[in-house]
């Protein structure tokens, strides 16, 4: 006779808590001897070919405060406009570029800082060129699932204006949700949460 299920309760949501920083980014949380560094840390070296530049990431929650426990993972094109994956069909991507980074937000500032290089531009699936990007993962507490986005260049305004996944977004006004400016020496990226200035996520 089966066994009547009246008496079972959904359980409560999870969050991403700290176990994401345990078990992503150890050597950061002060646990040394699992990895030498944590994956993903390092995505450049001197025979990387491109532009170098830096990303200063912020996780912004509803009231504009940033969260200092986030983890943040991109991944992008080489300076070729080729992604390091067995999918990709174009091309080799340059061996001395892995495509991903994992950063944590500092825990003081709420920043991350990921060193890479400018990406070059990548064919939609009907061959238009899209504007040089980068995908960004996002977790934090509260977020039960994580959230994809995607960074586009404040200097890339040509390659902006022709790229069809901007076009598409509904009204154009929540676009510069989705622009790094560029001030001085980085590009500053804002990932806003919640509120007016919410970020253009996408379905994984």
């Amino acid at each position: 006779m089966a066994q009547s299920l009246d008496r079972l309760k959904e359980s409560p949501s999870q969050t991403a808590g700290p176990y994401v920083h345990i078990g992503l980014t150890p050597n950061f949380c002060g646990i040394g001897g699992v990895y030498a560094s944590d994956l993903g840390s390092s995505m450049i070296n001197d025979q990387t070919k491109g532009e170098r530049i830096e990303l200063r990431i912020r996780v912004l929650d509803g009231t504009g405060t940033p969260l200092k426990d986030a983890l943040v993972e991109i991944w992008q094109a080489d300076a070729d406009g080729l992604y390091n994956s067995p999918a990709e069909m174009r091309g080799a991507a340059h061996p001395n570029f892995p495509g991903w980074g994992r950063q944590p937000t500092d825990m003081e500032t709420g920043i991350c800082l990921f060193r890479t290089i400018k990406p070059g531009r990548v064919p939609f699936r009907d061959g238009r060129l899209m504007a040089p990007h980068i995908t960004l993962w996002v977790v934090a507490r509260g977020i039960n699932i994580g959230l994809n986005t995607r960074l586009y260049f404040s200097d890339e305004e040509k390659a902006n204006a022709e790229d069809p996944i901007l076009a598409r977004i509904e009204h154009r006004l929540r676009v510069p949700t989705l622009i790094a400016e560029r001030q001085a020496d980085a590009y500053v990226f804002d990932i806003h949460l919640q509120g007016e200035k919410e970020t253009v996520f996408f379905d994984s």
